[in-house]
């Protein structure tokens, strides 16, 4: 006789989590499978791998701190606003005078005060994340575009620049792919391994009771999209210097990026759980089918469309192991 319904076990939840980001992995490596099979000799070349790596590792910094925004039951959709703030205010004329440290510390004191006024609104003033941060995607791109009068800011700097080229490749890997790799780590370790993270899976959970349970909800939000900031500041840098400049449009696109990246990745919209490993593979699994795409001449209109299917495919199969675990 089989139990109730409500009485039957559930899956654990590290199983299906585990489960999930095992799908991930399947899926990247049907996409490199395709790009060896399509492109052998253009995909599997060592710089190509090294440029997949790099371009993923500025949305994904992105991603990590939007990570910890949706599993906290919130949204972020200025993120890529900033990073184009943050960027050209660290590439101005004034600014570089300073040299290497002037950019870098521009760059994420911008990205913590925008988050910082995110939190502000949502935390103290009560708004809706939705609204809030919509809110300071039009006045950041607004003042980005102010700041350059829609001109491109080349970056002078040597020390900046040089970060970028070859020669400074450790072990053949790109230090914006080391910085990335830092990001997720310390990301891993503070969702998964503090105090911090647990508070954040319980404001996401359920806000009241975290509440009645001692939690500082507004500060623990507050903090949230500061850390939310501080990754589009370090994104920023890392932006300028791919591409050795800044201007208003860069991280165009970003905050759709970095939601769909964590969502596929496991990342409740709802709140109350989220995943570091599984947001690093639905970024890596992005960053891979645009590539695929563009060594294959394939039009963007037909990238953007895969791209809708995976988030389209991935929700689904969340959706069915959620009611899976609870059945």
């Amino acid at each position: 006789m089989s139990a109730p319904a409500d009485r039957r076990p559930r899956a654990p939840l590290g199983l299906r989590v585990d489960v999930r980001s095992l799908s991930l992995l399947g899926v990247l490596a049907v996409l490199i499978a395709v790009g060896g099979i399509t492109k052998p000799d253009e995909f599997l070349a060592t710089s190509n791998l090294q440029l997949v790596l790099t371009q993923a590792s500025v949305i994904g910094v992105v991603t990590v701190g939007m990570t910890f925004v949706i599993t906290s039951g919130g949204i972020d959709l200025s993120v890529g606003a900033i990073v184009a703030l943050a960027s050209v205010w660290a590439t101005t004329v004034a600014t570089q005078e300073y040299g290497f440290a002037g950019i870098l510390f521009t760059a994420v004191i911008v990205g913590v005060s925008c988050g910082g006024v995110n939190g502000l609104l949502i935390a103290y003033g009560s708004m809706v994340p939705f609204i809030a941060t919509l809110a300071m995607l039009a006045a950041a791109r607004g003042l980005a575009l102010q700041l350059t009068d829609g001109k491109t800011q080349i970056v002078t700097v040597d020390s900046v620049l040089d970060l970028g080229v070859k020669d400074a490749y450790i072990l053949g890997i790109p230090p914006l792919v080391l910085v990335f790799a830092a990001v997720t780590a310390v990301g891993w370790l503070l969702l998964n391994r503090t105090t911090f993270g647990r508070r954040t899976v319980a404001v996401g959970g359920n806000a009241e009771a975290a509440r009645l349970a001692g939690i500082d909800v507004r500060r623990q939000r507050l903090h949230l999209y500061l850390l939310s900031g501080l990754c589009c500041g370090i994104a920023a840098f890392m932006l300028i210097v791919l591409a050795g400049s800044g201007q208003n449009t860069n991280g165009n696109l970003y905050e759709l990026d970095a939601i769909a990246a964590a969502i596929i990745g496991g990342t409740l919209l709802s709140g109350g759980r989220g995943t570091i490993a599984g947001s690093v593979l639905g970024v890596l699994v992005f960053t891979t089918v645009t590539n695929i795409f563009a060594l294959n001449n394939l039009e963007s209109a037909v990238q953007q469309i895969a791209k809708g299917a995976i988030i389209v495919a991935a929700v689904l199969i969340q959706h069915r192991t959620l009611r899976g675990g609870e059945a």
